[in-house]
C-alpha cells in the first residue's frame, strides 16, 4: 500500500517524530489517530470533507441490511403498542450547528 502526500509548506507540520499514520494490523489498512480534514484545517469530527466525495465502492452503515443477519418479521400489534409508549419531540437546531452544516430550515 502506498500513500502520496504533497504539501506546499512542509515546515507547517509537526516534527517527523510525531508520526500519526501507521500500518494497520489488518492487511492493506492504515490507521490515523486523530481527526482528518479534507479542504479544511479544522476538522471537528473524525473525518470532515468540505466539497464533493466520490465513492467507487459501498458505504456501510450499522442500519444497512447487508450488515445484519437473522432478520425476521415481528408481531405488528405488539410493536404498535410499544410505539405508543415512545416519547415524541420536536426541536430546532442550534444556529451555530445549522450554519456550519448548511441547514436553512432549523
Amino acid at each position: 500500500q502506498k500513500f502520496f502526500f504533497q504539501a506546499s509548506n512542509p515546515g507547517q507540520f509537526e516534527n517527523d517524530s510525531d508520526v500519526l499514520w501507521q500500518r494497520g494490523h489488518v492487511p492493506e489498512t492504515t490507521v490515523y489517530h486523530g481527526r482528518v480534514g479534507i479542504n479544511t484545517d479544522a476538522p471537528d469530527e473524525a473525518l470532515v470533507v468540505y466539497g464533493n466525495a466520490k465513492v467507487m465502492g459501498r458505504v456501510m452503515h450499522p442500519s444497512d441490511s447487508r450488515a445484519k443477519q437473522n432478520i425476521r418479521e415481528v408481531d405488528t400489534n405488539e410493536q404498535l403498542r410499544r410505539i405508543t409508549q415512545m416519547r415524541l419531540v420536536e426541536y430546532d437546531y442550534k444556529p451555530e450547528f445549522a450554519s456550519v452544516m448548511g441547514i436553512k430550515d432549523t
